[in-house]
């Protein structure tokens, strides 16, 4: 123990002087007020309407037992990941990411899930060396196995080769494989590689790569997966465990709306305006910590987004470079956020404009991720299958990085805090 009871008492004074100092009591009614007055639709500083919503602009609950009982609209669903050992270096300059995606379906598909999309992103600096390699099937035709070669870059070659091998393994296996799906897709994360589209934003080096084909080969395959489904009218989505966005209260802060915006991201706004507390009388709800109502989800209509990343696939953006072959508009985000009371999360999901815009689609989505949620406290079924398929165990990971270091014939880089911590999940 490396504080003593001292310590303890001190970080708790600390904590209760926060506490007085910091009063979130009004939170509630600036979040009322943004829901009421700003979001429909939500203009950003030049007049360009960056969220609206899609439909009528409600904020809906559903008793939990009741949506997780219900008949689920879809009859199948399947799932899709990608996984990855992290960026590692090695002392030969090579830096590699290697993601693996795979599908799951719902009920269980095992020769579905026996596929795997493979994917080494490589960045070397030396421009002699050429280590590309195209798709190369193994297991009876069950896996397939690519090198992709970055384009050199002084600064972010990790997070380079990350996003590469993860968009690259997952956006080529939901392509290969998108006629199994029948009813519905739900890719574990947001419908677009949101780093791929940021890249545009950051500073000149980042915005230079994404100029490159293989970042835009890669969006590109999104694109063809929206059309894809579009076309055999089956409808995908995104279900996002982790939303950072920060495109409503960033709109909100940056311009002249005489209102102070407290939070940090649009996940702390929808929050506040989703949590429930019960009053004082015994009413028979169930209660969670801080008297927090855990008996039904709640969860917000439908917006489409045109902010931040959106804006790329926006019908006023240029779908960076990429052509799309339908109405544009149609390839716009849309999403709802939905907050599971018992564990205090709240999720995204995310759906082109295509399937949104039809009242029906929209809400057999919502109740197909409603219902999946209340049952299992967390992520559907299938993004869970996906998410353990494509998972690569810390303990796999260390050992594939040895691999690599034997074959190559050099050492990974070892930085101090490798020695410390060791290997984490």
């Amino acid at each position: 123990m490396s504080l003593d009871p001292v310590h303890v008492d001190s970080i708790a004074d600390l904590a209760a002087y926060l506490a007085r100092n910091v009063d979130d009591t009004d939170h509630v009614d600036v979040a009322a007020r943004v829901w009421a007055d700003f979001l429909d639709p939500l203009y950003d500083p030049d007049g360009r309407a960056v969220l609206e919503p899609v439909g009528e602009k409600r904020l809906r609950a559903v008793d939990t037992e009741d949506v997780a009982l219900a008949d689920a609209p879809f009859a199948t669903t399947h799932g899709l990941d990608s996984g990855t050992i992290n960026p590692t270096t090695f002392k030969n300059g090579l830096v590699v990411d290697l993601a693996q995606a795979a599908m799951a379906a719902a009920p269980s598909d095992l020769d579905l899930h026996r596929h795997r999309s493979i994917v080494a992103a490589t960045h070397v600096n030396d421009s002699t060396v050429t280590l590309e390699e195209p798709w190369r099937t193994v297991d009876e035709g069950h896996c397939r196995w690519r090198v992709l070669q970055v384009p050199r870059i002084n600064r972010y070659a990790e997070g380079i080769v990350h996003a590469l091998a993860l968009y690259l393994a997952e956006s080529s296996h939901a392509l290969e494989h998108a006629d199994a799906v029948s009813d519905l897709l739900v890719l574990d994360g947001p419908l677009y590689p949101v780093e791929l589209l940021n890249w545009r934003d950051r500073d000149a080096e980042l915005q230079a790569l994404a100029e490159e084909l293989q970042p835009r080969s890669i969006v590109e395959n999104y694109i063809r997966l929206v059309e894809s489904f579009v076309e055999r009218d089956v409808p995908l989505c995104g279900f996002v465990k982790n939303p950072a966005s920060k495109r409503i209260v960033g709109t909100l802060r940056g311009s002249d709306r005489g209102i102070d915006v407290p939070w940090t991201d649009d996940t702390a706004l929808f929050t506040q305006l989703l949590e429930r507390r019960a009053d004082d009388a015994d009413d028979g709800r169930r209660r969670g910590p801080e008297n927090r109502r855990t008996d039904e989800l709640t969860f917000t209509s439908w917006f489409v987004s045109r902010g931040g990343v959106d804006a790329t696939v926006a019908a006023d953006g240029d779908a960076y470079g990429v052509e799309r072959r339908l109405d544009p508009e149609l390839y716009e985000t849309c999403f709802f956020a939905v907050y599971e009371p018992q564990t205090d999360v709240l999720y995204r999901v995310e759906t082109p404009y295509a399937f949104a815009r039809t009242a029906d689609t929209r809400e057999a989505i919502a109740q197909q991720i409603l219902g999946e949620v209340a049952a299992r406290r967390g992520p559907p079924e299938a993004v869970a299958k996906a998410d353990g398929l494509a998972r690569i165990s810390a303990a796999e990971k260390s050992s594939l990085r040895q691999r690599f270091a034997e074959t190559l014939d050099t050492d990974e880089v070892r930085r101090y805090d490798d020695v410390r911590w060791g290997e984490a999940e």
